[in-house]
This record gives C-alpha cells, sequence and structure tokens, in this order.
C-alpha cells in the first residue's frame, strides 16, 4: 500500500513541480487570497471569471489555478470576518461570533495568525485523507441516500440550539425563520413558486451570501454608527502581538484535530461541504468546552475549529468530485467542466487512467497550502493595521464592498435591497437578542432537509420506517435526541442556577 502511495506520490510531483503548474497554483491561490478577503465575492464568482482561460490550459494546470483559487478563499475569507464582522465567504460566517470580538479586544493579530495554523491544518489533513482514505471515504458516501441525508441535516439543525446563546425559545425560532426564508422560491418538484409575492427576483430563492452580509456586514455597520463607536484602533502592532499565548496553543490544539475530522467527513459527504462542516465544528467545541459561557466574546477555540473544519472539508471536496463524477458544490461542478473540456471523464477510472493529472493535483494542494501560509503570515501585521483605518472613511469602504460583492452575483438591484433589508433584520435581532448563527444554518440546511425528507418519502411509498432502515440513518437520529436532551438539561440547569443565585 505504502509502496504504491510512493509511487504516486513521485508522479504527482513531477506533475506539480513543472515551473508552468507552480506559476498556476501561485497565481490560483493569491486570487483566491484577495477575493476571499472581499465580503461577498467568494470561490465561486473567482473562479467563474477565471473558467474561460482553462480552454486554453492543459487540464492539470487549469484545475490547479481554480483549485487553488477555491481553497485560497478560505484563507482570506477568514479575514474580513475577523477584522470587520463581515464572512468573507459563507463558510467564514461563523468566524464572526468569536473572531471579531477578539480583535476588539486588541488580538486580532493572534486570530489572523491562529486562523492560518488551522487553516493550514486542516488542509493538511485533508490531503492526507484524500491520499491514503479516498477509496473507504468513497465508500461511506455510497451509502448516503436520502433518509440519510435528511437525518444528518436534522442532527445539524438541533446542533443549531447549541451554538446559540441565552434562550433556546429563541435559538429555534431562529432556525425556524431561518428555514423559512429559505424555501422562498420555486418547488424543485412541483415547479410552484413560494412566497415570492409576484417578484421575478424571488423565484430563485434568497441569495446565501446577501443574508450573510446583512444578519452580520450590515448590522454590524448600523450598530456601531448607532453606539458612535470611534473605531477598533490598533496603533502599533509588533511581532509580538502576533504570536499567541501558551494558553492559546493549548486550547487550540484539540479543536484543530476535532475540526480537521469534522471538515474531512462533511467535505466528503456531495451537497454539504465547509459551510456545514464549520457550524457543526463550532457546535461540538462549544458543546464540549468546560466554559461554554465563553463562545461569542473572544474564544479562540472557536475561531480555529471552524477554520480547520472549512478547510480540511475544502480539500476533501474533491475527492467525489473527481473519484465518483458527483460535485457537491457549483464550485465543484467547475472542476468537473474543466475536465470535461479537455475530455477528461471524472470517476472511479481517473485515479487509473490519469494518475498524472489526479496526483499531481492532489500535490499541487500542498504546494498550494504552503504558499498561503508564506502569504499570509507576513501579511498579517498589514491586515490587522485596517483597524486603525478611521471609521468614517472605513464605513462607506465597508457598505462598497458588500454592494459590489452581492450585486455581482447576479447583477441584481434587488439583492441590494435584499441585503439592507436584512442589515435592519439583523440589527433589531440584536436588539432583542436573537442569535444570527442558527437562523443562517437553518437557511443554509432546511431547503435541503425538505429536498432529502420529500426523496425518501417517495421512495419508500410513505413510509416513513425508511429513515430508521440503516445504521447510519438510525445512528444520526439517535444522536440527535441525544444532542436534544443534553440541550434542554443544560438549559434547565442554567436557568435553575439563575434562580438559585438570584435568592
Amino acid at each position: 500500500m505504502f509502496g504504491d502511495i510512493a509511487a504516486n506520490v513521485a508522479i504527482g510531483l513531477s506533475s506539480a513541480l513543472s515551473w508552468n503548474n507552480l506559476l498556476f497554483c501561485l497565481i490560483g491561490v493569491t486570487l483566491g487570497t484577495l477575493l476571499g478577503a472581499i465580503p461577498g465575492i467568494g470561490a465561486l464568482v473567482a473562479m467563474s471569471l477565471l473558467f474561460p482561460i482553462t480552454f486554453h490550459l492543459d487540464p492539470l494546470g487549469g484545475l490547479v489555478m481554480l483549485g487553488g483559487i477555491y481553497y485560497g478563499t478560505a484563507y482570506g475569507g477568514s479575514i474580513a470576518s475577523i477584522l470587520l464582522n463581515l464572512p468573507g465567504t459563507p463558510s467564514n460566517a461563523v468566524a464572526c461570533l468569536d473572531g471579531y470580538p477578539m480583535a476588539k479586544g486588541g488580538r486580532a493579530g493572534v486570530a489572523l495568525f491562529m486562523t492560518t495554523a488551522g487553516s493550514f491544518f486542516g488542509g493538511s489533513v485533508g490531503i492526507l485523507i484524500m491520499m491514503l482514505f479516498s477509496p473507504l471515504i468513497i465508500q461511506i458516501a455510497m451509502q448516503f441516500h436520502s433518509a440519510e441525508y435528511f437525518s444528518l441535516m436534522l442532527m445539524g439543525l438541533i446542533a443549531a440550539s447549541v451554538i446559540s446563546d441565552g434562550s433556546a425559545l429563541k435559538g429555534i425560532a431562529m432556525v425556524m425563520l431561518g428555514i423559512l426564508l429559505g424555501v422562498v422560491g420555486t418547488d424543485v418538484y412541483t415547479g410552484q413558486t413560494r412566497f415570492t409575492f409576484g417578484q421575478l427576483e424571488l423565484m430563485d430563492g434568497i441569495g446565501l451570501v446577501a443574508i450573510a452580509m446583512g444578519l452580520f456586514g450590515g448590522s454590524e455597520v448600523i450598530a456601531s454608527i448607532r453606539a458612535g463607536e470611534a473605531g477598533l484602533i490598533q496603533k502599533k502592532v509588533s511581532l509580538r502581538s502576533l504570536i499567541p499565548t501558551r494558553d492559546d496553543l493549548r486550547r487550540s490544539l484539540a479543536p484543530m484535530v476535532r475540526g480537521s475530522g469534522i471538515g474531512s467527513f462533511f467535505g466528503a459527504l456531495p451537497g454539504t461541504g465547509a459551510t456545514l462542516a464549520a457550524f457543526v465544528s463550532y457546535a461540538v467545541e462549544r458543546r464540549v468546552a468546560k466554559d461554554p459561557s465563553r463562545f461569542g466574546k473572544g474564544a479562540i477555540e472557536g475561531v480555529v475549529a471552524p477554520e480547520t473544519a472549512n478547510n480540511a472539508a475544502d480539500q476533501t471536496a474533491f475527492i467525489p468530485t473527481l473519484t465518483l463524477g458527483i460535485p457537491g458544490t457549483a464550485s465543484m461542478a467547475l472542476i468537473i467542466g474543466v475536465l470535461m473540456i479537455h475530455g477528461v471523464a471524472p470517476g472511479p477510472r481517473l485515479m487509473v487512467d490519469h494518475p498524472d493529472l489526479f496526483w499531481g493535483l492532489v500535490m499541487s494542494f500542498w504546494i498550494g497550502n504552503i504558499l498561503l501560509v508564506v502569504l499570509n503570515v507576513p501579511m498579517i501585521g498589514v491586515w490587522v493595521r485596517v483597524l486603525t483605518i478611521p471609521y468614517h472613511i472605513l464605513y462607506p469602504a465597508i457598505l462598497m464592498f458588500i454592494c459590489i460583492g452581492v450585486y455581482s452575483i447576479n447583477n441584481s438591484a434587488f439583492d441590494v435591497i435584499a441585503v439592507a433589508v436584512l442589515s435592519a433584520l439583523g440589527y433589531a435581532m440584536r436588539i432583542f437578542n436573537f442569535p444570527a448563527a442558527p437562523l443562517l444554518l437553518g437557511f443554509v440546511l432546511g431547503p435541503m432537509m425538505e429536498e432529502h425528507f420529500r426523496r425518501a418519502m417517495l421512495l419508500s411509498r410513505g413510509n416513513l420506517e425508511i429513515f430508521i432502515a440503516s445504521p447510519l440513518s438510525t445512528g444520526f437520529i439517535v444522536a440527535s435526541g441525544i444532542l436534544l436532551v443534553v440541550g434542554i438539561w443544560s438549559t434547565y440547569r442554567e436557568a435553575r442556577r439563575a434562580r438559585v443565585a438570584a435568592q
């Protein structure tokens, strides 16, 4: 086994280390980092803009460049999340919960440094798993059908109540509101429009980027202006301020390991991806923490775990795409497009018929992750200096990037209006202490959960036993029940402690 892997690695390195592919890798990760740092742009927009260039490249060169953009945006997306509370990509939204409080506390440099370290660790684990366990992961992924996916989504929504601070009822309400917003648009089964109120722009639903930008970015601008903040000034950025303490390292190690495992698992499942991995990783860390009250106030684990998870997921997302020909996301569909343009069929035969292509791409992932660390660590001081920009200059720039990023996706002014409305909603939620994270997770998982539920019902002719027919689905449902019981018990225990303290 290891002899075969060594031979494959040698084949991959001979392809990935060519000057052309090294240049394409550098271009990809650099553009990915820069565009990922601009809120709302994301991997899909950047990959779509450069997709025509791949027509004139060889298959490996095109894949290396688009792949570098894809996982490079995960690195860059955390920058705006931590510094400005603006998620660069949807999967970086959860980093806002603790990354921004760290920046407000003058620890932006530490947050960015540990994010880079966690991203590299997660990406490395994802690549190793791709190299060593692709056949096994493919076998597990092939066992997931609609019933298993529904049970998995159910567990994710229940985990959302773990994420939320304060009242569990408010967390549940936000999950339900997220599901309601997620079903807006055209029913995939009947073709009927739902909750569009005659607006053609809503036929495709509300955009995820608009939701993330409004709830996190726009609401933060409104809240900061209303509070009259002078700015989160960190005048001097020294090398020492970027280095984490021993406590930071101690608290981050286990979350990196858990986040890598969670991200690698969800990334290999078509249709789930980095966003779900980041939220689940955050929920797990909050559940296992000795003091969950630290989360949302600048806990280093709340930044490292989800960023590690989404980078691991970005790497293992290539497993079903290349070996099964099943693109789990729109970005992975572009990767499939590059292969098809050049007459290469993705699927189980890819590793056998084109080993230089498959293993060359895998080796380029190692090179890309190393390049991202080299690019990001020296730039941390520059990014932190963003906080020294006066807010009367920074706020208009933030709003401009939000509008440009959202408008560029569909070239629709309606999306800009939607962000304005959602920003007002996000600010109202802040006033009444309703958490935004469960809403976003409900929005992501709700439509997928509905689709898999209805498909499972069609396959079983309406028999609900399909959800306990397989060990995987049964396990997810049991885990959901355990999470629900533990969550209710924790809420009751905290309420009882509060009553005792009041007496």
